[in-house]
């Protein structure tokens, strides 16, 4: 059976008992996040096959069929859906083709770096008629239910404003967005579609407002060459200064040294195993690769601070700050209201209502605020919506459908608009 000679009906029949069929297209960080959850779930979705140029990727994700290019998969439909989890401009293409070829997709964020290939991306899966979900994951948490939960009862009266701090943090902000692949504009996306994408989304989704008209101001202050401290190298393990350098590549990747998780993120400096036996490969991986760069001489260019101010429909305002100066946790929240006002943290809601002066605190359960940790929840949730809506035939799981998504990416795009021009944008209906 050849692509062209399927329907667009995707996923095994409802009420089947077939596992959901899934093939990965990019087997990085993110794409091995989701096939792990697929592993663990093996009476609901199986993983088929992978494609990636990278042959160590390939073997990690665990899928039995490997190809080195995507378009192997257009050859035959051998899945039911396919998850593209590639670097941000490499999914227009993927995603197009695959959907045509009959394809569901789940995509990761941002759809794509530009307004025009976002639409292109819209157009081309509503022609196609197949299953569309964009990974905004904050949408699927158990936090984000608890906030959206409180807003929608009305306990905080109308909604009159919101300030929204994602603190991205010192360590991990030098990992992905100076030494990493997010780290220039040309090669991935600006920061507020790369990382930020996520908060536009969740501002829009908790209100269920639009947002209408923007303005920001940021830019790049301290990851550049004049702020190098004195006696500095190019290469930590060549610096002077580097014991004393809060960016140090030996303090955040040597086992010894490093208060992260086990794998992440010492896993995109090395395939080596993460033991104190590898100090040796990951020498040669910092002095070979990007991860042992002096964070002050990198070719980086994506903004380290950020601030947007927004005019969302029924008259709310809204605040965004995005920093990498901050230790690594979750956004931090505050939404007022015309009859109380709400504090989140990521893991717990703080509501004070005005008519009892009554302080109650909500505890959502969540833990690990980043991608390595799961997004508190929400990378599981996501998954486990998107393999429910193919085997149920029910869309109504996804939370994340490309209509839902196209407004927060036209939104990312104003936000530039203003921050390169220095002026008001009206962002656009659709």
């Amino acid at each position: 059976m050849t692509a062209a000679s399927l329907t667009t009906n995707t996923g095994p029949p409802a009420g089947t008992d077939r596992p959901v069929r899934i093939a990965l297209v990019g087997a990085g960080n993110r794409g091995l996040t989701y096939t792990d959850w697929i592993h663990r779930h093996p009476d609901r979705a199986e993983l088929v096959a992978v494609a990636d140029p990278r042959a160590s990727a390939r073997q990690a994700s665990g899928a039995s069929v490997q190809f080195e290019d995507w378009r192997a998969l257009l050859d035959e439909r051998i899945a039911d859906a396919v998850i593209v989890a590639t670097q941000d401009r490499e999914h227009v293409e993927p995603i197009l083709a695959l959907a045509r070829a009959g394809y569901a997709i789940l995509t990761e964020k941002p759809m794509a770096a530009t307004e025009a290939d976002c639409r292109r991306i819209i157009e081309g899966v509503a022609e196609a008629g197949v299953p569309f979900a964009v990974c905004h994951v904050l949408r699927y948490t158990p936090y984000t239910d608890l906030v959206k939960g409180v807003l929608d009862s009305g306990v905080l009266g109308s909604i009159v404003s919101l300030d929204l701090l994602e603190p991205v943090g010192w360590w991990h902000y030098a990992h992905s967005y100076v030494r990493g692949p997010w780290s220039r504009e040309a090669d991935s996306s600006p920061m507020i579609l790369a990382k930020s994408s996520h908060d536009l989304d969740w501002i829009g989704y908790v209100t269920g407002a639009r947002i209408e008209t923007v303005a920001s101001f940021g830019g790049l202050a301290h990851f550049k060459p004049e702020n190098a401290p004195a006696g500095s190298a190019r290469n930590c393990l060549d610096c002077a200064v580097e014991p004393d350098c809060p960016y140090s590549g030996p303090k955040l990747y040597f086992p010894a040294l490093r208060k992260t998780g086990d794998a992440w993120p010492i896993n995109h400096v090395t395939d080596a195993a993460h033991g104190p036996q590898d100090q040796a490969e990951l020498v040669r991986a910092l002095r070979e690769g990007p991860y042992g760069r002096c964070v002050y001489h990198c070719d980086n260019d994506v903004v380290d601070h950020q601030v947007v101010a927004m005019q969302l429909s029924g008259g709310i305002t809204a605040t965004f700050t995005m920093t990498a100066f901050t230790e690594q946790t979750h956004r931090q929240v505050r939404i007022f209201g015309s009859h109380g006002w709400l504090r989140g943290d990521g893991e717990r809601v703080t509501v004070h209502t005005f008519a009892d002066d009554k302080v109650v605190t909500h505890d959502a359960g969540a833990s690990g605020s980043n991608a390595a940790d799961g997004h508190g929840g929400g990378d599981t949730a996501l998954i486990d919506a998107f393999v429910t809506a193919l085997a149920t035939g029910d869309r109504a799981h996804i939370r994340s459908d490309g209509a839902d998504s196209l407004g927060s990416h036209l939104a990312a795009f104003a936000v530039e608009r203003s921050r390169h021009g220095g002026n008001t944008v009206v962002v656009p209906a659709s």
